[in-house]
């Protein structure tokens, strides 16, 4: 495999500087004056990456994508498909949102744009459902009767303990979710 030039070198840290901050400020609060200064780059030279804000916003959340996949998924498929590989996806998620400043980046971004509409709402929106698709996909496998409601409630449990540990900064929240997921986990058949 070739080597990324400097011009995707660049790219690539501009987007995971926009991923991390994202989180704490928002999509709305990248700015390319922002990012410039993190990054010790001109304004010029960033803006020539991506030509609009809108185009920054929907390519940090294609990153965002990418370390999700990177994170959570990936090392996932290493287990056996079903209940294995769901009770893999909960664990990497969990290890997945202390990687960011501001908690889970879909946590902050849906938040953020769930009354917005447009190309960014609908970009956060598609990976979402594209992660609760590959939920309720492995809970089929695995034999769960409702794999939409286990799905749901894997995920309502992540996304709480996202929100309560960012609120309250108490790391005891993550072992309060890791209970529930063994109750939730209940369900699924030896």
């Amino acid at each position: 495999m070739a080597s990324a030039t400097k011009g995707e070198r660049t790219r690539a840290a501009i987007l995971g500087r926009a991923v991390d901050l994202a989180t704490v400020e928002g999509l709305e609060g990248l700015t390319i004056g922002r990012l410039a200064t993190d990054l010790g780059m001109s304004k010029s030279g960033l803006f020539a990456h991506f030509g609009s804000k809108q185009e920054l916003q929907l390519a940090t959340v294609a990153a965002a994508g990418d370390r999700f996949r990177a994170q959570v998924i990936e090392p996932s498929l290493e287990a056996i498909e079903g209940g294995p590989r769901l009770r893999a996806m909960a664990e990497h998620y969990f290890g997945y949102l202390e990687t960011f400043p501001g908690g889970c980046f879909w946590g902050a971004t849906a938040s953020e744009y769930d009354d917005r509409p447009g190309p960014v709402r609908d970009a956060i929106a598609q990976a979402m459902d594209l992660w609760m698709a590959e939920l309720v996909r492995q809970a089929t496998v695995a034999g769960i009767a409702d794999p939409d409601r286990f799905a749901f409630e894997l995920y309502a449990i992540v996304m709480g303990a996202n929100s309560r540990f960012r609120l309250s900064g108490d790391r005891r929240v993550f072992d309060l979710a890791r209970a529930a997921l063994t109750r939730l986990e209940a369900e699924l058949p030896a």
